[in-house]
């Protein structure tokens, strides 16, 4: 670092991302990304609607607040977008975190919580997930801190029913609960619903996963219209135009071909079922997941070492150095072609291993 760097970042470690390599002909899946692009539908309501690049982007999303209000069964003031959910987590380690009101999340889930409360020098609790990497609903009962759910879980894929999240929420009514859904769309329960209930309760979603947009960069949230409004109140004291007129198009698009999404996760979640029985027959651990991808681990093999001989095959899947999880790859679900590839390096690898 230069020695300019502000003295207060200095000891910010950074967020890791999935490595994003240019090999030729490799089988990508590490970042958990859809293996389907959008559909022609879509894309040709983009190119028909994007507003003119020499104008400024939508500042309030209305088309695709609209549209995503309609989906959900909101009013548009319940929905704020973000240049991906990332954006909108941070917003709200700004909005609803400081000395008063510290964080907590999962020891083991998505590696940005830790990063964001360090960025914006919130206090924060880890608190460790059961054996079997489970949340336990009642380690999160009164904690009167701002809580943050990956829902289903990351890396784990598990994920808590929609009344085991409503307990909290109940559980916690002074106190903001942020669901990151990211995953939700491969089998878990959204919360969504119940924001009209709850005026503590965030839900936050992505179209990077299920809706095949991870590069254009859209999140939004759905929460109560003063909740949204405290967002908004950080978004337009940042980045006023944080949603580009090309991305807000291609959302709209997806969104109008919502079919086309349902039957992509559908397609996913057939795709990880026999991924996930393939794995068991070659005697891996196989947690239960209701994401786009697996947790997996052999005890013929270990973590680091697996991930290292499918990379040297052009196999990329993701491996973390974390004591507890080190044994374990998450695995994202591709296409079956993408999987019969990985499971056959996988049992080649295996061959050759005493």
């Amino acid at each position: 670092m230069s020695r300019f760097f502000s003295e207060k970042y200095k000891k910010l470690v950074p967020y890791t991302p999935g490595e994003q390599p240019k090999i030729l002909n490799l089988t990508k899946l590490n970042t958990n990304e859809c293996p389907f692009p959008p559909s022609e539908k879509a894309l040709q309501y983009a190119r028909e609607h994007t507003r003119p690049m020499n104008l400024y982007s939508d500042i309030e999303g209305v088309g695709v607040r609209e549209a995503l209000a309609t989906l959900y069964g909101l009013r548009p003031e319940n929905l704020l977008l973000g240049n991906g959910s990332d954006e909108i987590l941070n917003f709200a380690f700004m909005a609803f975190c400081d000395d008063d009101h510290p964080a907590a999340f999962p020891d083991i889930s998505y590696g940005f919580y830790p990063v964001f409360a360090n960025l914006n020098r919130v206090p924060y609790t880890e608190i460790p997930l059961r054996e079997d990497f489970r949340a336990a609903p009642e380690d999160y009962y009164g904690l009167g801190k701002t809580i943050f759910l990956a829902n289903p879980n990351a890396p784990t894929g598990i994920a808590l029913s929609s009344r085991e999240v409503e307990e909290i929420v109940k559980r916690n009514p002074d106190s903001v609960v942020v669901i990151d859904e990211a995953y939700v769309d491969f089998g878990g329960e959204s919360c969504i619903p119940l924001i009209e209930k709850y005026e503590n309760l965030l839900v936050v979603q992505t179209f990077s996963k299920s809706r095949s947009m991870a590069g254009a960069r859209l999140g939004f949230a759905a929460g109560s219209a003063e909740l949204i409004r405290d967002l908004g109140t950080i978004k337009f004291s940042t980045n006023p135009y944080n949603v580009n007129s090309m991305t807000q198009a291609l959302g709209l698009g997806v969104l109008l071909d919502e079919e086309r999404t349902r039957a992509n996760c559908r397609t996913v979640m057939e795709n990880r079922a026999y991924t996930a029985q393939a794995l068991e027959c070659l005697g891996f651990a196989v947690l239960p997941s209701a994401a786009n991808f697996l947790f997996v681990r052999s005890d013929r093999i270990g973590g680091g070492e697996l991930y290292q001989k499918l990379r040297a095959r052009a196999v990329l899947v993701r491996h973390f150095d974390k004591e507890r999880i080190k044994d374990y790859n998450r695995i994202t679900v591709g296409t079956r072609e993408q999987m019969d590839i990985l499971l056959k390096n996988i049992r080649e690898i295996l061959e050759e291993t005493p």
